[in-house]
């Protein structure tokens, strides 16, 4: 009798699963939170009007630079469309492009108000199909212009800078950063009318995209620059939280885990960069197919599994904040790959989030990288995922999404 019991139970989960998909795609605009409140933080966990937080999610970096181009907005219309109609409701993008072509910050402080539109259009959108937004400020790498271009401008100004880590350093270099900062938060949508400060429609600022720093393996030239900036945007605005955007790579804090590492440092440190009391959330990615690319497909998701083991221990014990795997993926350039490979990957992944948040873990959702709408191929790195192309890893991604919804409500 007990073991008809729980096949009864799981047939009636099922359902219900299949229910919820189900009515989500024939209305993707349905559901059932409410999107007054801002997602905010109790203890190690998310919350969103006094209940528990848990989502899948998923990165689509391009948006403002695709919706400033008035004739292709339909197409971040479409990634919204399908991933409400999949039942994610979390959405990693930039709030940053800088110099070069398309640029948001044309030079220090000079912006492109059509891209910024662009960008106002992104947040309204995300409104009106039910996703929260992480925004960041700045990339760690030359794309979209990064730290890189920051040190070139104060180059181009006269300043004396040796290298692109005087990012983290240079007073005239923080302080271009630091008005970006300004610009953003204050900015008043034109769409909306509302301040992105004032928007509970971003979920979270994210400091840079996955920041790294060369002369300073141990992990302190970072933890200084992070301090710093983490106490400008709180002054600035206190409603929204707040994340670094890291990769989860460990420092010089507590030296025997370095062993989880893929091998190396990259000058940050996973403990004492997400122990600062204004980072809300602590954050990783993943992507041992490129850290392990030498490794067979075993090996690297051995490795995946001890990762995301450490730092959810690491997460729940030491810094007593929120964890979010806020990059994963599988490249359809990888040896051997097929879609019943990533699929699989996919589903292991968030097997490990589901039980963690099942048993009151710290992990409170992923984001995978990253999703398309049809005709961007322009924007595939071998990632991509084009939901309405892909129906098994569409289904993957729909029954974690309400598996997750489902606990939210179970809180």
């Amino acid at each position: 009798m007990a073991c008809f019991g729980r096949i009864a139970f799981i047939f009636a989960l099922v359902f219900f699963s299949l229910a919820l998909v189900s009515n989500a795609r024939h209305n993707p605009l349905h559901h059932s939170r409410h999107r007054q409140k801002f997602v905010s933080v109790k203890g190690s966990h998310f919350s969103l009007k006094r209940s528990p937080f848990l989502f899948n999610g998923f990165n689509s970096y391009w948006m403002m630079s695709v919706a400033a181009d008035l004739n292709m907005r339909h197409q971040v219309t479409q990634v919204f469309r399908d991933a409400s109609a999949a039942g994610m409701s979390v959405c990693r993008t930039w709030a940053f492009a800088d110099g070069g072509s398309n640029a948001l910050q044309l030079s220090p402080g000079n912006y492109d108000e059509r891209v910024f539109q662009g960008l106002d259009f992104v947040i309204s959108e995300a409104k009106r199909f039910n996703i929260y937004l992480i925004l960041s400020f700045v990339n760690n790498y030359k794309d979209y212009g990064g730290r890189q271009q920051y040190v070139q401008w104060a180059r181009n100004a006269g300043v004396q800078v040796k290298n692109d880590d005087d990012f983290y350093t240079h007073p005239v270099v923080k302080g271009y950063y630091r008005n970006h900062v300004q610009r953003v938060i204050t900015r008043i949508n034109t769409i909306t009318k509302v301040a992105y400060k004032d928007d509970s429609t971003i979920m979270a600022w994210e400091l840079m995209n996955e920041p790294r720093c060369d002369v300073d393996y141990s992990g302190r030239t970072v933890n200084g620059w992070v301090q710093e900036m983490a106490s400008l945007v709180k002054s600035i605005d206190k409603k929204h939280l707040l994340t670094i955007g890291m990769e989860g790579f460990y420092g010089d804090t507590m030296p025997e885990k370095k062993q989880f590492n893929p091998g190396y440092q990259v000058g940050t440190d996973y403990i004492s960069n997400h122990l600062i009391k204004e980072i809300d959330f602590a954050t990783i990615h993943a992507y041992p197919d490129i850290w392990l690319a030498n490794q067979n497909e075993a090996a690297q998701m051995a490795f995946m599994g001890r990762w995301m083991r450490s730092h959810h221990t690491d997460a729940k014990t030491i810094l007593k904040k929120p964890l979010v795997i806020a990059e994963f993926g599988k490249s359809s350039k990888d040896p051997g790959f097929s879609l019943g490979s990533r699929d699989v990957y996919m589903g292991a992944v968030y097997k490990y989030i589901y039980r963690s948040a099942r048993h009151g873990g710290t992990l409170g959702g992923s984001l995978v990288w990253q999703v398309l709408a049809q005709g961007m191929q322009q924007y595939g790195d071998g990632y991509e995922i084009v939901l309405s192309e892909n129906p098994t890893t569409d289904s993957v991604i729909s029954r974690q999404s309400h598996a997750m919804n489902a606990l939210s409500h179970l809180g």
